[in-house]
């Protein structure tokens, strides 16, 4: 075994909804522990899944939390920060990982800086880019900025950079955040992004931080009987949280249009498609209109066997840094259709799926295409084939060995070897 470490997680959200960036974080809690190491979790107070509460070498820290308005999260409130950052340096942690750009991040990334312990950051949410479909959250954001730069006195971030940041960012509703961003991302010893796309993301706010690419590991769910049925036709799946930014608008358009050459084809979409009232009233009548499935919300443990039961994965979002359905979908050996150019890593365009720009039209025509290709000899099996090939890349242990391993080099402060080795890495994984 690695020497023993000790790693504080911190961690914006925490529940109570269930997201990718909960999943990945509390598979990584089980990924150290597993291997006898020790977890601090630094979290919002929140009921939800907590797998690993009450495990040897596991503790947790609860701060002072307030729902975020119509969103299944709730948010740090900045009550007990101080207190937190003494209590977390009286334990010494040999790594400090920040878990994204909220107001616990920003925590993380205070303590690292007041106590000159190592800092990993990973960028698991691009708050810049959700601000755009949330008018609620960009004031609630600013707001997070604006009562750091009071608490921390200077240390990190304060009124003078907001007042740069100002300068340096075009878009004067959110430059304090974008500013504030690029000093979390500055103040990493390393930062792990989890796609290509997060990494030049990362890059093009601080171009000279030590960004390095480690998607998260997903491994194939337990498929099993069909838990609905279906018909005849083309079965296109989605699965995941129902929310704005995640264009399922767009979807329930293209489909229409699907329809008007293909009647029989069906469209599933799994997840809580009644908690945002809009979207709600937009499936509810596309249900009506015909050849809709809204199932609703399930473990993720159930969910294979509506992967298994699919035709054809799609994908709506431009706003994932890596959608780990895109995995769980390539997995169970499914083609894919995504919006999404940049979320490439387990889709190729002809072998098994189609990159679709953002538009109705254009997505209508890319499932059209994987109705097509459906119905040619062999395509289906050689599209299951490359699916599960390239998704295997990324497995739930492998991912775990490379994390482990960059806690390590991280805690021993070798930050070059972590950048060097990883290059190495993806390089070598794309080519297989």
């Amino acid at each position: 075994m690695q020497n023993k470490l000790f790693v504080a997680q911190y961690v914006d959200n925490y529940g109570p909804g269930s997201n990718g960036l909960m999943v990945a974080v509390q598979q990584l809690e089980g990924n150290l522990l597993d291997a006898g190491h020790e977890v601090l979790v630094v979290a919002p107070q929140a009921k939800g899944m907590n797998p690993h509460e009450g495990r040897a070498g596991r503790t947790e820290i609860r701060l002072p939390s307030i729902r975020v308005p119509k969103m299944p999260t709730r948010v740090a409130n900045g009550n007990k920060f101080k207190r937190t950052i003494n209590q977390v340096a009286a334990l010494q942690p040999d790594v400090i990982h920040a878990h994204g750009l909220g107001p616990v991040g920003v925590l993380g990334v205070w303590t690292a800086l007041r106590t000159n312990t190592p800092l990993l950051l990973t960028w698991h949410t691009d708050f810049d880019a959700y601000a755009d479909y949330y008018a609620r959250v960009l004031p609630l954001l600013r707001g997070i900025v604006s009562m750091f730069a009071r608490l921390n006195r200077g240390e990190v971030y304060d009124v003078r950079a907001i007042r740069a940041a100002r300068l340096e960012f075009p878009d004067p509703e959110k430059a304090s955040l974008l500013g504030l961003m690029r000093k979390m991302l500055l103040s990493a010893n390393v930062v792990t992004a989890p796609s290509p796309k997060t990494l030049a993301r990362a890059l093009q706010i601080a171009p000279e931080a030590n960004v390095v690419c480690v998607p998260n590991g997903v491994d194939p769910l337990p498929a099993g009987p069909p838990p609905v049925e279906r018909g005849p036709g083309p079965l296109f799946l989605y699965v995941g949280r129902v929310a704005p930014e995640k264009g399922l608008n767009l979807l329930v358009d293209a489909f229409e249009l699907v329809r008007e050459l293909h009647p029989d084809a069906q469209l599933m979409i799994v997840g809580d498609w009644e908690r945002y009232p809009k979207i709600a009233k937009r499936l509810l009548a596309a249900q009506r209109g015909g050849n809709v499935l809204l199932p609703g919300e399930f473990p993720r443990n159930e969910l294979g066997a509506f992967y298994a039961m699919a035709d054809c994965f799609v994908f709506p979002s431009v706003t994932d840094t890596q959608a780990l359905v895109l995995h769980e979908a390539a997995l169970a050996g499914l083609p894919i259709v995504s919006a999404d150019p940049e979320l490439n890593l387990v889709l190729e365009p002809r072998q098994n799926g189609e990159l679709a720009g953002p538009a109705p039209t254009a997505f209508a025509a890319a499932m059209l295409r994987i109705i097509d290709r459906l119905e040619e000899p062999g395509w289906r099996e050689s599209a299951a084939q490359r699916s599960r090939e390239l998704a295997g890349q990324w497995s739930v242990a492998s991912q775990a060995a490379e994390m482990l391993r960059i806690y390590e080099l991280t805690a021993q402060r070798k930050y070059e070897a972590v950048v060097r080795k990883h290059e190495d890495f993806g390089a070598n994984r794309r080519a297989e």
